[in-house]
């Protein structure tokens, strides 16, 4: 479901983050949502039509607008320079309806949260159920220098680890004096994710208790082709084009949730290939890699591909 918002406010918080509230044009009341969801934003930017996926910062059970936080990103595809330069107050967006792939688990003895810089954004409404649930957290708040810490609501408790300052993040420490119970969160960069996990995993902290977000945009690439056997089409993929948004203008339907590589909706089978699936996902395992392929951030290289669509 997309809902048509009005862009309330807009208001930088740091020099490359600016939080935008959205609201119902006629006041009506939104649907709520649990804390680490996101949302969809569609923009439309001339002839291009952007979608990303933005972390809710607001109060989950706040249902008078919807909020988020945007770092601007001048090497991405667009999305982030569009809503710090195009939109204003006023502007009408597409707003998708909240979706969580990063939620609570609200069975944990505590709660362990580790954010990278923007990454602090998910925990921000999880903060909300937390207190509100009296679950014991704890937030560890990693950022290269002091200016990069967004005026948002962050608690006091959270502990800032300033790269800049010399207070790096001891994460063999912060891992190894948990309670039994504890369930992790980590949300950031790739290789911070990457990271964190290995750590904790060396560490015997159980799969089940790792929970981790990382958003990827589609990067960008060699354009390529590709055959669509159900629908008997032959696509060109641009080289700023994630194969979804291809498949997406063709009228292809091709489901999604997250765009990002992670809710595993658009997994689609490979039916033939003469060359190398570029796989930039978190679903897939890699005895799927000759199988299947994620449209939404994945890519190709090569003579020939067919896929099911």
């Amino acid at each position: 479901m997309t809902q048509v918002l009005r862009l309330t406010q807009k208001q930088p918080v740091s020099p490359r983050i600016t939080r935008f509230r959205f609201e119902h044009p006629e006041g009506r009341s939104l649907p709520v949502f649990s804390g680490g969801a996101h949302v969809m934003v569609t923009m439309r930017d001339g002839e291009v039509l952007r979608r990303n996926a933005y972390s809710l910062i607001s109060d989950p059970q706040d249902s008078s607008g919807y909020e988020i936080a945007v770092q601007r990103e001048d090497q991405g595809r667009g999305g982030s320079n569009f809503l710090h330069e195009k939109a204003q107050p006023g502007m009408m967006l597409q707003i998708g309806a909240p979706v969580n792939l990063f939620g609570l688990n609200l069975t944990a003895r505590k709660h362990l949260m580790i954010a990278g810089g923007v990454g602090i954004t998910p925990f921000l409404s999880q903060l909300h159920e937390v207190v509100r649930l009296h679950a014991p957290f704890e937030l560890h708040l990693a950022i290269r220098s002091r200016n990069e810490l967004p005026a948002l609501a962050i608690p006091d408790a959270a502990q800032v680890h300033v790269s800049d300052e010399g207070s790096r993040m001891n994460l063999t420490e912060i891992l190894s004096t948990q309670p039994l119970g504890t369930h992790l969160y980590v949300c950031g960069s790739a290789r911070m994710i990457e990271g964190v996990l290995t750590e904790a995993s060396a560490l015997g902290w159980p799969k089940d208790a790792l929970h981790s977000e990382e958003f990827l945009a589609p990067a960008p690439g060699v354009p390529f082709e590709v055959n669509c056997a159900r629908s008997d089409k032959t696509l060109t993929v641009g080289a700023h084009q994630s194969l979804l948004e291809a498949l997406e203008a063709a009228g292809i339907d091709t489901p999604w949730l997250c765009r990002g590589g992670a809710c595993g909706q658009c997994e689609t089978d490979i039916l033939a290939c003469d060359g190398e699936i570029e796989h930039h996902d978190h679903w897939l395992d890699p005895a799927e890699h000759c199988s299947k392929i994620m449209p939404c951030v994945s890519r190709f290289r090569g003579a020939l591909l067919t896929i099911d669509r």
